[in-house]
Parts: structure tokens; sequence; C-alpha cells
């Protein structure tokens, strides 16, 4: 027995390795991310921008970054669902601007400023279509100013009101409801407060889970 007991104790040791890593892997999985009830809006925001029904009963929210190639891929998605669910689904856009992205926060600001002139889905849509060009910009605040003018908007009002306390608030709300509820990552979306993983963040997975929520495209006219 003595002769097999180096091989008995390099067994065990392996084995307890083996399992102690299985024990420290589950233990580090993150837990599926949701909105706790404590956090959960009793009623719609009134500063919330809300495309759709604001009372369907299935509810996307979104938080995103306007310089987050992702979120910029996700965005038609996101849009082309909400019309095609119509008044069963509501979307909701909460800013999340990341510090790894240089303009990011300006951006959001811009949103900011178009939608207190009605236009933050305008803006928001602007952005993610021209990302590519105001995010290698030196002077992005330009181009943000450009997109202003090319959606109507009062251009003097529109830069005083990107500077302005109430629109930097309304972002920083934003971004510390997303941290108190979890958020790191952008896009991170939840469906009826409940976050959608990763890989279904795309058209076949957004849709699998609002059917599953409950809700049915609207018929398209013959």
């Amino acid at each position: 027995m003595k002769r097999y007991l180096p091989f008995v104790i390099v067994g065990t040791v392996a084995l307890l390795t083996v399992g102690g890593g299985a024990l420290l892997y589950r233990a580090k999985r993150p837990a599926a991310l949701s909105i706790p009830k404590n956090r959960e809006k009793s009623g719609l925001d009134q500063a919330a921008h809300v495309r759709g029904n604001p009372k369907a009963p299935i509810t996307l929210e979104e938080f995103g970054d306007f310089e987050c190639p992702p979120c910029a891929n996700l965005a038609p998605v996101i849009a082309q669902i909400g019309r095609d669910y119509g008044q069963d689904l509501r979307v909701i856009f909460h800013h999340f601007p990341l510090m790894i992205h240089a303009h990011a926060r300006q951006a959001a600001f811009a949103a900011e400023a178009a939608g207190l002139q009605d236009r933050f889905w305008e803006m928001h849509d602007l952005l993610y279509r021209e990302q590519e060009v105001w995010s290698k910009a030196v002077d992005a605040r330009s181009l943000f100013n450009a997109y202003a003018g090319m959606l109507g908007l009062n251009i003097d009002r529109f830069k005083k009101d990107m500077e302005s306390d109430q629109v930097k608030l309304r972002v920083n709300s934003d971004e510390k409801r997303g941290n108190e509820i979890g958020v790191t990552i952008t896009p991170t979306v939840f469906i009826n407060n409940r976050a959608v993983a990763p890989p279904s963040l795309n058209d076949a997975g957004l849709r699998s889970t609002i059917k599953e929520a409950g809700a049915q495209p609207k018929e398209k006219p013959k």
C-alpha cells in the first residue's frame, strides 16, 4: 500500500483542485441582472425618453453610450422592433457614457439639448448613424452643432443647453440609476425589468424575449 500512497495523494490533490476550481467558477458567475423591486419606478418617469405607447404592457429599457459601436449596431434593430410591435411595446433610453469614449458624454449632452427642443430621438438616431464620423473628430462639438442645424434646432439655444445644469443633471441621473442596478457595459437592455443576455442582443434574440414576455408583432397590411 505504501508503494501506491504517493499516487493516491496526487490523485486526491488533483480532485480537490478541480472541485475547488469548479466551486470558484460557480461563485464568480454573475447572477442574471434584473431591476430590483425597490428600484423599479412605480410610474413612468416624466423625463424618460420613450418611444411607443407609454402604457404598453412590455417595456424595453436600454442603457446606451452614443460612442459604443455595438450600441450603434443595435439602435436600428430596436427601432424596427418598436415599429413592428406597435402598441404592445415601449422603448426607453437611458444614458450610460463610458469613460473610455472621449466624446460619449458630450454626445449625451447633445441628445439632451436636442430633447429640450423635442428632438431627442431624432438626435439619438443621427448620432448613431454618424458615429463613425464624430467619434473620430478632434472637434466633435462642432459636428454636434451641425447636426442640430440639420434637425432644424435653434442653434444658439442648443449651444447654451449643452452647457446647462439641467442637461448635465439628466445624464448624471441616468448614470446613477444604471450604477444602482448593476449596469457596467453598453448596451445593457432590460425587458420588463429582466436583463437580456449579451448573446441575445440582436434582432432574433430580442424578438424571442419580447414574445416570451407576451407581446405579438402587429400584422402588416396586406
